[in-house]
């Protein structure tokens, strides 16, 4: 009897129990494989390395979906604000009223009238571009963190000193480059609702100084992005004493329904309240469907390369059947021979996984060194900013999906071993010891 079988043999008449010390023995004997073994261990090796690579494309793809989703709503909601209130004729005495119910609710960070349209920018250049304006105080504009963050110079002194909030505005650093200006320099913006005349409405337009750029990270919003000082807005878009909405920030904004509902509640019917789903569900429902059909996607890759330890595994039984036939003949049960191919599972799943996790890990947490090294590697951009939005690829680890992701690829490790465990069960020692 060789002495596996001894071993097995002394440990079973003792009475083990499952999972004891003889069958973890065999499992680790079974899964590194001798030299003459050469093409099991083979296949253990690229289980292994499968099963790794899957788990770790798993986390680094979702972490960046994270990423990008994180961003866009970060740097969206940072220019737009999270609630709107509107009415249909509000005054900025109404508004400004309205702004400090609202400061009031606990959980809301900021709340300010706004007035904001579209206008057409040209440049000394020629060259006539759409732009986004929004009108806010010097005061609100400072106060709010997102977008003081955003003023490359820190601001401009002059920004709303002067009649009427005077003639200096904040420009996207995109739309400053596409007029051809500089901070100091003018450009013209152009409305269609000017005065009225016996010919009817004349177009309004007006040159404006650039005090500072403002770059938000977005490359689409960096192109259209106007911050002008409210007083002028209304003057400008022939306002009178009305603004548009008052602009609400929370501390949580995905948080979102149960403040709005508070605000309802505290304004009244006269006013209507919106959030920022409702004015960018569009894209945040693409978000979700890409990021959902990505992850079906990618635990399907898991799998396919978890299919890799059931080859492993059958190779593993008919090399192993010998060995399998004398453990059954000294009175091995069958359950003892599965759960011995299962640990090996385990070990291999577990170790792959874990490997995998490791790995995508620190690739999201190096990934920006990564990508310039890619860059200067390949002497190419990899990751455009004005096709992509973004100035850099992001990522962010989500621990509770790093946890789901791990857990699955440990799970279908161990599901894809149950094959081979029960046909390694199953073998007949008679049959397999017929021609030794």
């Amino acid at each position: 009897m060789s002495d596996t079988g001894a071993t097995a043999g002394r440990a079973n008449g003792g009475g083990a129990l499952p999972f004891g010390q003889y069958e973890r023995m065999l499992a680790v004997r079974y899964l590194f494989a001798t030299r003459k073994d050469g093409g099991v261990a083979l296949m253990s090796v690229i289980a292994f390395v499968g099963v790794m690579l899957a788990v770790a494309a798993l986390i680094a793809v979702m972490s960046i979906m994270n990423g990008f989703r994180y961003e866009l709503l970060s740097r969206l909601l940072g220019i737009d604000g999270h609630v709107y209130v509107q009415s249909a004729f509000m005054s900025l005495e109404d508004a400004q009223d309205v702004s400090d119910i609202l400061k009031d609710i606990p959980g809301v960070e900021a709340a300010y009238p706004m007035v904001a349209g579209a206008a057409g920018a040209s440049g000394l250049n020629g060259r006539l571009e759409f732009a986004q304006v929004h009108g806010m105080t010097p005061e609100d504009l400072h106060q709010t963190r997102f977008i003081a963050e955003s003023l490359q110079g820190g601001g401009s002194a002059e920004f709303g000193a002067g009649r009427n909030g005077g003639d200096v505005i904040y420009a996207g650093t995109g739309l400053a480059e596409l007029m051809g200006a500089g901070v100091g320099d003018s450009f013209t913006l152009i409305v269609p609702q000017g005065a009225q005349g016996p010919f009817g409405t004349s177009p309004r337009s007006k040159a404006y100084t650039i005090g500072d750029y403002v770059d938000t990270g977005l490359s689409d919003y960096n192109r259209v992005l106007v911050y002008m000082p409210l007083e002028q807005a209304q003057l400008f878009f022939n306002k009178r004493d009305t603004v548009d909405q008052v602009e609400v920030r929370i501390a949580d904004p995905d948080a979102v329904d149960a403040m709005k509902a508070e605000i309802q509640r505290r304004l009244g019917a006269v006013y209507v309240v919106s959030d920022w789903r409702d004015r960018r569900q569009a894209l945040f429902n693409a978000l979700e469907v890409e990021r959902g059909a990505m992850r079906l996607i990618l635990m399907l890759v898991v799998l396919i390369a978890a299919l890799n330890i059931i080859s492993g595994f059958t190779m593993l039984v008919r090399d192993k059947a010998r060995d399998i036939a004398i453990l059954r003949t000294v009175g091995v049960q069958r359950g003892s021979v599965m759960r011995v191919f299962l640990m090996s599972g385990f070990m291999l799943g577990g170790v792959g996984t874990i490997a995998g996790l490791a790995l995508g890990v620190v690739f999201c947490t190096y990934i920006a060194p990564i990508q310039g090294f890619l860059e200067a590697i390949f002497q190419r951009e990899l990751f455009a900013a004005d096709v992509y939005g973004l100035d850099h690829l992001p990522a962010r680890v989500d621990w509770g999906e790093v946890g789901v992701i791990s857990a699955w690829g440990f799970a279908v490790s161990v599901l894809v071993t149950l094959i081979p465990a029960w046909f390694a069960a199953r073998l007949d020692p008679v049959e397999a010891l017929r021609y030794e």
